[in-house]
């Protein structure tokens, strides 16, 4: 809370608006910490829903777990749309709504966020998938001994469960090529329904966007890499099966896979759809593509002369006829 100097001469008007915005210390602290615990939280719903459906679904396959399926495909993709529009809804009003790192560096890229926020809010990001995914593993864990064996984690296995590993007949290419275009349909999807200038939408209109085009994605093109589409989901919980006993092998698996594959992928869907997006479709100012040039600097600084030196003229008219 301020001191007393601090408060002197303040107003009673601006002492309200402070006292009604900071009632109290935790307050204070939490205006600090809102947008990476919203990133947080998003991401944490978001993988949640995932990986949550994933466990279900694919442990409920083995009759030794229950004797009746438990979901599908359409399961799938359906949960991990809610959890994604979900978890843009809880964040969208403080932090932007990224709950991705792919969205937060191109939104740094070409439209003016903060460099200086971008670890943070990446950090916040992998850390709540990797707390939902040691939640959801922790739900399942005797069910994962049943169809493993007591003690006994494989990879892929049911390190599959929490972030997916591509089949033998998928080259390196063939993987990054994949998510390349989950991550630019999803990107440029983001850029449309954000774009003030081509039909502005509400935070849940914004949500309701996000779990089509997630569910989209899921139903065109997630048979061969899981449309992992986001870095964050995959870090975290790739960080967590490698904490509770997978081991090296779900970071060596098939040359890195992780780094060239779900990181490298997206990332570059990601830019190339911001880019392709800003150079032919958006007109707003925050973006680097539509920077004024120096002509166009020095035309549009001109004007503003040249309305002063109107109002000067026109004032020293009106003197001269008085």
């Amino acid at each position: 809370m301020p001191s007393h100097h601090e408060l002197v001469g303040k107003t009673y008007g601006s002492m309200q608006d402070y006292y009604t915005r900071f009632p109290n210390h935790w307050a204070q602290v939490r205006e600090y910490i809102r947008a990476p615990a919203a990133e947080m939280l998003g991401v944490m719903i978001l993988v949640l829903f995932g990986d949550g459906v994933v466990c279900q679904v694919s442990l409920a396959s083995n009759p030794k777990v229950t004797p009746a399926p438990a979901g599908d495909w359409l399961s799938v993709n359906t949960a991990w749309g809610i959890g994604a529009a979900l978890g843009v809804w809880i964040s969208a009003g403080v932090s932007g709504g990224h709950i991705n790192p792919v969205v937060t560096v191109c939104a740094a890229l070409f439209r003016g966020f903060p460099w200086k926020r971008v670890p943070v809010y990446i950090f916040s990001q992998v850390l709540g998938a990797y707390l939902a995914a040691l939640i959801v593993y922790a739900n399942y864990f005797h069910a994962i001994d049943i169809v493993e064996g007591k003690g006994i984690r494989t990879v892929p296995g049911t390190a599959g469960y929490f972030t997916p590993y591509p089949p033998p007949y998928m080259t390196a290419a063939n993987c990054f090529f994949d998510e390349f275009i989950c991550s630019f349909l999803l990107v440029i999807t983001v850029w449309i329904v954000t774009d003030p200038k081509n039909g502005p939408t509400s935070i849940g209109m914004l949500a309701i966007a996000v779990y089509f085009v997630v569910v989209g994605i899921g139903a065109s093109f997630g048979l061969q890499t899981g449309y992992m589409v986001n870095p964050a989901r995959d870090l975290g919980p790739r960080l967590m099966t490698w904490t509770v006993g997978y081991g090296r092998e779900v970071f060596n698996f098939r040359s890195q896979y992780w780094l060239w594959c779900t990181l490298l992928g997206p990332m570059a869907g990601g830019i190339t759809a911001t880019f392709m997006y800003d150079c032919l479709i958006y007109q707003g100012t925050d973006s680097i593509i539509n920077k004024p040039c120096a002509a166009a600097r020095q035309y549009l600084s001109a004007p503003s002369k040249k309305d002063d030196a109107a109002t000067l003229t026109s004032a020293t008219s009106a003197m001269d006829a008085v």
